[in-house]
């Protein structure tokens, strides 16, 4: 009975909704996909105070249902199948709802492409079919670097040609459309972890006291753009803009280590990635033209948010990691942990691994910020003492040392290790794969994988495939939740690695 109720006050909810827009002609029935995201979320909130009937379409990919805002209905699925859970015939489409992360796309082009393009062409033929008016957001990817930044990711190339298609649909069959450019949005409800923006990840480390994270070189520029101020560009747009080219970013351009500086915090450049253009040709002339132009700054943003929180103690730039074996007994895995650490010389790695050979023991590491811990009498047997002795050399070490995070190389007896640690200490703790194969696995193996697969804080693969094989023999789905301190700073090192294993095993 109480569910019955619920039902018919619903339904008497939405049918006042229908005939109050029905009796007002200013009033649209509007469908934003990707509603429940940060840019989506803001949309939806300003659409629905100013009286239109709004309908989010999201797969919750990247949304969260906390971002739900009054009086907009919240429909779940993929755009792909637009038609089917969209039956009604919206004035205008605001179309958000794709992939938005320049260089994570490189390790999942399958996911760019199934949201960007399978999802996207859906999107298109919908607008066919119902002739509303298509408000497309682009990515300003697609003019980094005089153009060429537009092929350098799955990301960047899937955008850029959905842009295009808008137009060439548009112009041929002679229906509404725009096509807008967003830049570097940031504001209330910003992302953090692997498909988090710069901002919000700058201030989860700061609030955590770890060091703040610059991609080298560190002088590439952005065009920092207030949540709001996109807003307001879409809907200026969606009124009265049609054609391509409506740029909504701001005119001021800052380097990622300037924005890096305002915070006061400590910096640790990291390497170059895939994908990492330079700058952006920003054109907000047809933005500017319809009594656009962004007002609010990035600085005193990042002021006011400095004002509001105090930095926590900070801890050392220092991980514990747990390697099975390494140098000089290694494989891709461990070889590109040493690239990592080359790369990064400001932040020092304590490593507890196994002897495994005598003359391992002899061999002193050359990379002047690895610290290596052996346990065991230098035979194979010895990564089954691994969880044992290792454990115990870790807490001692965890006693002496403020670690950002502790990392287990591969899901190994390393990675048992790290397990125990974190039961008993609560030191956050990541696993990668690298080049591990668990696809096919013998079932008491395959026991103990979904033993530390699922007690871990985060999980990542080197690719797609291996991460849904975790995934598969995970007792959780979600292998990538927070691990607390030091989240947003192990997530650029977790990159950064995970780029040095590729090229280890091409």
């Amino acid at each position: 009975m109480p569910s019955t109720i619920l039902s018919l006050t619903a339904l008497w909810q939405l049918s006042y909704r229908v005939c109050l827009y029905m009796s007002d002609n200013t009033k649209k029935l509007i469908l934003v996909t990707g509603g429940a995201g940060f840019v989506g979320s803001h949309l939806c909130e300003r659409l629905a105070k100013e009286g239109h009937m709004v309908i989010s379409l999201d797969n919750y990919f990247t949304g969260y249902k906390e971002n739900h805002v009054k009086d907009v209905e919240y429909r779940e699925g993929h755009t792909k199948d637009i038609a089917k859970h969209i039956p009604e015939t919206p004035d205008i489409i605001f179309h958000l709802g794709e992939y938005s992360r320049v260089e994570q796309s490189v390790f999942e082009p399958d996911v760019v492409h199934n949201l960007n393009t399978i999802g996207t062409a859906a999107v298109i033929e919908f607008w066919r079919t119902c002739r509303s008016k298509l408000i497309y957001a682009g990515s300003s990817t697609k003019f980094g670097d005089g153009g060429t930044a537009r092929s350098t990711s799955p990301y960047a190339a899937t955008k850029a040609a959905n842009s295009e298609l808008v137009k060439e649909v548009g112009e041929r069959d002679g229906l509404p459309y725009a096509v807008t450019y967003f830049y570097n949005v940031f504001g209330p409800r910003e992302r953090t972890g692997v498909y988090g923006t710069i901002v919000e990840s700058f201030k989860q480390m700061y609030l955590r006291g770890t060091p703040l994270t610059v991609v080298a070189p560190g002088t590439q520029e952005r065009n920092f753009t207030h949540v709001d101020d996109i807003v307001d560009g879409l809907l200026l747009v969606g009124e009265k803009g049609h054609g391509d080219e409506y740029g909504l970013g701001n005119e001021r351009s800052f380097s990622i280590t300037n924005i890096a500086r305002l915070f006061g915090s400590d910096i640790i450049m990291m390497p170059e990635r895939v994908g990492n253009r330079m700058q952006s040709r920003l054109d907000t002339v047809k933005s500017n033209m319809l009594g656009w132009s962004a007002k609010r700054s990035v600085e005193e943003y990042i002021r006011e948010f400095l004002r509001m929180h105090e930095r926590t103690s900070a801890l050392e730039k220092r991980v514990l990691v747990f390697s099975t074996t390494f140098h000089p007994v290694s494989g891709p895995a461990e070889d590109a942990l040493c690239d990592l650490m080359t790369a990064m010389p400001n932040v020092q790695f304590d490593i507890v691994t196994t002897a495994f050979s005598k003359d391992a023991v002899n061999v002193v590491c050359p990379i002047q910020n690895a610290h290596v811990h052996h346990i065991g009498f230098g035979r194979r047997f010895d990564k089954y003492l691994l969880p044992i002795l290792g454990f115990t050399k870790a807490r001692a070490l965890h006693r002496e040392h403020n670690y950002l995070f502790a990392w287990a190389l591969m899901a190994s007896y390393a990675a048992l290790l790290g397990i125990l640690l974190k039961r008993s200490s609560r030191l956050p703790f990541l696993i990668t794969l690298a080049d591990q194969d668990i696809s096919h696995v013998p079932r008491l193996r395959r026991a103990f994988l979904r033993l530390v697969l699922s007690d871990a804080d985060q999980v990542y693969g080197g690719d797609e495939m291996q991460e849904k094989e975790a995934a598969a023999l995970s007792y959780r789905k979600d292998l990538r939740r927070s691990i607390g301190d030091g989240d947003a700073f192990a997530n650029a090192i977790r990159f950064a690695y995970s780029g040095f294993v590729r090229k280890r095993i091409k």
